[in-house]
């Protein structure tokens, strides 16, 4: 079994190349090739734009007597894509590059067109200088004339702007320190807007804060108040509060205890609350010591007045008893029998 790849091939020991045929084929035959425009071109038929680096499937030929330096020159082949119109071009090794032959027009081509011109008035300048010296004086004070006249036309233009153009230094330092300012106060004007955003947030959230805190407070109240069964902010004068026994009497009944001010005045619910401000005239049955007729027959005005007040005196001033109750109560008592 012989080698997958073989690149080399067998020769039997009688083989001879020269009776191999050779075929004979014309010079001018063509190749199909795949190939890109080498340049934009656009087609005489339908008018369509042929861009560079489009690519093609070309024919190929060689073109017969023409040859550059002993290089061949080929042309090419190639169909427009829309109008399908036959279009040639072949190779120029002289400026190593493509020359338009056939059915398109090439695009782009000014600079080039320009350059060659240039190339060809260069070309024949040097032809006459080569035989003609005064040609070449003639040429040279030419272009010496037509350099002086540049340099003239170049300092007048120049000196044409310098003229024109009064910069004015002043006003552009001015104008940027303006545009500074506006600045400087717009940023501070943003800075105050800011900050003033700021204060209104921390008020409003303070204001916030402390009417959750008056709402609490107020809930508080009357939820107290509810708990007490006062109506109004006077009920607690007129009502009696259970308070802390301030000590237990013989037969261990708590006592409620008495403020200052009950001392003094009373309460109000009582009915002797106000007889320590009243002066009475007690009876000559109620003292228990004798009194001379005399005294309780005429009593002067000057004995009278001092009963008065010994009497207030009394009743201002609260006796404390041995259970520990005020001698308000007393009072009350007394008052009460002097009115039976």
């Amino acid at each position: 079994m012989s080698e997958r790849k073989v690149l080399n091939k067998y020769y039997p020991p009688d083989f001879d190349p020269a009776k191999i045929p050779k075929l004979k084929l014309p010079k001018d035959r063509q190749y199909v090739v795949r190939l890109m425009a080498p340049f934009n071109m656009r087609c005489k038929t339908c008018g369509e734009y042929i861009y560079k680096g489009k690519k093609f499937n070309a024919r190929k030929e060689t073109v017969m007597n023409e040859l550059y330096m002993g290089l061949p020159i080929f042309r090419f082949y190639i169909k427009c894509t829309r109008c399908l119109a036959e279009i040639t071009f072949k190779t120029d090794p002289e400026n190593t590059d493509y020359a338009m032959e056939h059915g398109a027009t090439r695009n782009f081509q000014a600079e080039k067109l320009v350059e060659e011109a240039e190339k060809r008035v260069q070309q024949e300048r040097e032809e006459e200088e080569l035989n003609n010296p005064m040609k070449v004086l003639e040429n040279r004070t030419k272009d010496s004339k037509m350099e002086m006249e540049v340099l003239e036309n170049l300092q007048e233009l120049k000196e044409l702007n310098q003229r024109q153009a009064q910069v004015d230094f002043e006003g552009m330092i001015d104008r940027y320190r303006d545009l500074e300012k506006r600045e400087k106060e717009r940023e501070k004007e943003e800075d105050e807007r800011e900050t003033k955003e700021m204060l209104d947030r921390v008020l409003v959230k303070r204001l916030r804060d402390s009417d959750s805190d008056s709402e609490k407070e107020e809930e508080s109240c009357s939820s107290q108040s509810k708990e007490l069964g006062t109506d109004k902010p006077t009920d607690i004068l007129t009502t009696v509060k259970p308070t802390e026994a301030q000590g237990t009497s013989a037969g261990g009944v708590k006592k409620a205890k008495v403020e200052s001010w009950e001392r003094s005045v009373g309460t109000l619910g009582s009915k002797g609350a106000l007889g320590s401000l009243v002066v009475r005239k007690k009876p000559a049955a109620s003292v228990n010591k004798p009194v001379p007729v005399t005294a309780a027959a005429a009593p002067t005005s000057q004995t009278d007045s001092k009963a008065s007040t010994t009497d207030s005196n009394n009743a201002s001033k609260p006796v404390t008893t041995q259970n520990g109750s005020s001698s308000l109560s007393l009072l009350g008592a007394y008052s009460d029998s002097d009115s039976e």
